[in-house]
């Protein structure tokens, strides 16, 4: 759960155009984002005062750098989505503000970057450049063509994910007696239904559901279950409803994988349990299409155990564990912060 260090590389946006500066006093560490192909005036910025942060001062050009990171594809689309503009806008109020809190807390603490590591990160930045030409033209439009400029901002980056490190992401670790303590308060969780694996060959419902139209429907389908009951393996199967099936599982030998009981149709379940797997079922009809399947594995209810769901456990328990900290942190730093909303 690595912060966005990012080393700001977000701003490699900027190369394409996109106007996203960052703070008057140093820039924003900020999340990677597909850069959006923006030309420099598709977005009006005046570098007016968006929020003051214990006097430091957040721009709107700080603010439309976080809302294209939220929403990347705001060119294609001329703008931000109406309904979403005021809560995307929110959303990047809050992260400037929480980053700019971040590097003051870096601050206190006399945090420092080695002049190695920033040069080591600023290489990595300049890599993401397609050729020199480009970055000179970065430097030029963003940082005033100082390479010092830009070695301040992946300072900055560093410093805030040094903070968030240290309060966030070592605390989110997860010991496995936690996983267990999980897994053990949770049994429900961790049940298997009955389920069904088997691949399908479809006849659907014709445009004009007339008598005509489905008795024909119906002999193709008895035509395609008399191929299917001579098939002799899975691959059989498969290659033949890739060529006569009409379902979107064809594209995959027909393949459904596993299906849960409760989700599949009573005809096909009742179909099924007097099957044995490696069988081929009679024509179903269900409404007006009609399938016949191959019954590939009858999975009988089962608890999974601790060893197959140990990774799953463990990512959303400090994917939780790490938002719970980082939301911590921001209310911890802005119960002391003076914060001004321009």
């Amino acid at each position: 759960m690595k912060y966005k260090l990012a080393i700001f590389l977000l701003m490699t946006a900027l190369a394409t155009g996109a106007q996203m500066a960052s703070h008057a006093a140093s820039g924003a560490g900020a999340q990677p984002a597909q850069p959006a192909a923006l030309s420099p005036t598709s977005f009006q910025v005046t570098d007016k005062p968006v929020a003051k942060v214990n006097g430091a001062v957040l721009t709107d050009r700080d603010l439309l750098r976080e809302m294209l990171t939220i929403f990347p594809y705001a060119g294609q689309h001329n703008g931000f989505p109406k309904a979403q503009e005021a809560s995307i806008r929110q959303g990047a109020l809050e992260m400037i503000i929480f980053e700019e809190l971040v590097y003051q807390e870096a601050g206190r603490r006399k945090l420092t970057v080695s002049p190695e590591r920033i040069s080591r990160a600023e290489a990595e930045f300049r890599k993401q450049f397609h050729s020199p030409d480009e970055y000179q033209q970065y430097l030029q439009m963003e940082m005033h063509g100082s390479r010092q400029v830009l070695r301040q901002r992946i300072q900055r980056s560093l410093l805030i994910e040094q903070v968030l490190k240290t309060e966030v992401e070592d605390k989110s670790a997860v010991s496995l007696a936690e996983i267990k303590a999980f897994y053990d308060k949770n049994p429900a969780r961790f049940e298997k239904p009955e389920s069904f694996d088997f691949q399908s060959i479809s006849i659907l419902p014709p445009q004009k559901p007339t008598a005509d139209a489905i008795s024909k429907n119906r002999k193709r389908a008895e035509d395609a279950q008399r191929q299917a009951q001579a098939t002799m393996s899975y691959q059989e199967f498969g290659l033949l409803a890739e060529k006569i099936s009409e379902d979107d599982f064809r594209v995959n030998m027909g393949d459904h994988k596993s299906i849960s009981r409760d989700k599949l149709p009573p005809q096909f379940v009742k179909a099924a349990l007097g099957m044995q797997a490696g069988q081929v079922s009679g024509v179903i009809q269900i409404e007006n299409a009609f399938t016949i399947f191959r019954l590939n594995a009858h999975n009988p209810p089962q608890k999974q155990n601790l060893a197959e769901v140990k990774n799953d456990v463990r990512t959303e328990l400090q994917k939780s564990k790490y938002e719970r900290l980082r939301s911590n942190l921001a209310k911890s730093l802005r119960a002391k912060a003076k914060i001004e909303i321009v």
